[in-house]
């Protein structure tokens, strides 16, 4: 299947500060990919610089085979949503203008919400389960309803591509559940998933596919098991890891230790 983003030999810079050397991957339609790695690896720059956010010192991103420079704002922005876990809004905006948000690059500076909006809008607040906090307002809400809330923001937009930094942050197990159970309706439907997830157990669960970045690069990539059981990912964490097979469940149960 042809990519629908990719990144070829990206290395980005924050400030002088080099973060990101040489990382290339891709991302095909309705596959969930979990970029996985230490703190300070890179992971939230790497999703910047997807979403056009940075620009790579050298190397590119492509979106469905152009590079993100030859689009234009509004355009990339219909394709590409950005869900970050610290993504704030003004305190007394409610749920859904907050959602509607979403709507801004299909409608243009100053027009008001179509009928296509307004269903946008209430469909992405089904989808997370938040429709009865539609006229609260943000500074009510808990950090995870905001979350959820930031979650239907994206998926307003109606992306090809969404990229997810930390998406469970804040949330309790049966959000977390929810979240990814509505990030895998989206897929279904053909749209692309990179989710950075620092629960690794999370992320074998959830992903087709990890990247693992350390240090700025890519140390390894693969299937989840694979990544997680392999020397790189010991080495990225500076722990042992040991997978455990549990009769019925379809992927290990994972224990860490420090030290190699």
């Amino acid at each position: 299947m042809k990519a629908v983003m990719e990144c070829l030999d990206v290395s980005v810079r924050r400030g002088k500060r080099p973060v990101l050397h040489g990382v290339s991957l891709s991302l095909e339609p309705g596959e969930a990919l979990a970029l996985v790695g230490p703190n300070a690896a890179g992971k939230s720059t790497l999703v910047r610089a997807m979403a056009g956010l940075l620009a790579p010192e050298k190397g590119e991103v492509r979106l469905e085979g152009r590079p993100l420079a030859a689009w234009s704002r509004d355009a990339l922005a219909r394709a590409v949503a950005l869900v970050m876990s610290e993504e704030e809004g003004p305190e007394t905006l409610t749920v859904e203008d907050r959602v509607a948000l979403g709507r801004y690059p299909h409608r243009g500076p100053f027009r008001p919400l179509t009928a296509a909006d307004r269903e946008a809008v209430q469909r992405a607040l089904r989808q997370t389960g938040i429709e009865d906090l539609a006229r609260r307002r943000l500074g009510t809400l808990s950090a995870g309803e905001r979350q959820l809330a930031t979650l239907a923001r994206g998926l307003c937009q109606e992306p090809r591509v969404l990229l997810l930094d930390e998406p469970s942050a804040h949330l309790d197990v049966g959000h977390e559940l929810r979240l990814f159970r509505v990030i895998d309706e989206v897929r279904a439907r053909g749209v692309a998933a990179l989710a950075v997830v620092h629960d690794l157990q999370r992320a074998a669960a959830w992903a087709g596919r990890m990247v693992l970045l350390s240090a700025g690069r890519v140390a390894a990539e693969g299937a989840p098991d694979a990544v997680l059981q392999g020397p790189e990912c010991a080495a990225a964490f500076e722990v042992s890891v040991r997978g455990h097979r549990v009769p019925g469940l379809g992927h290990p149960l994972y224990s860490f230790e420090e030290g190699p």
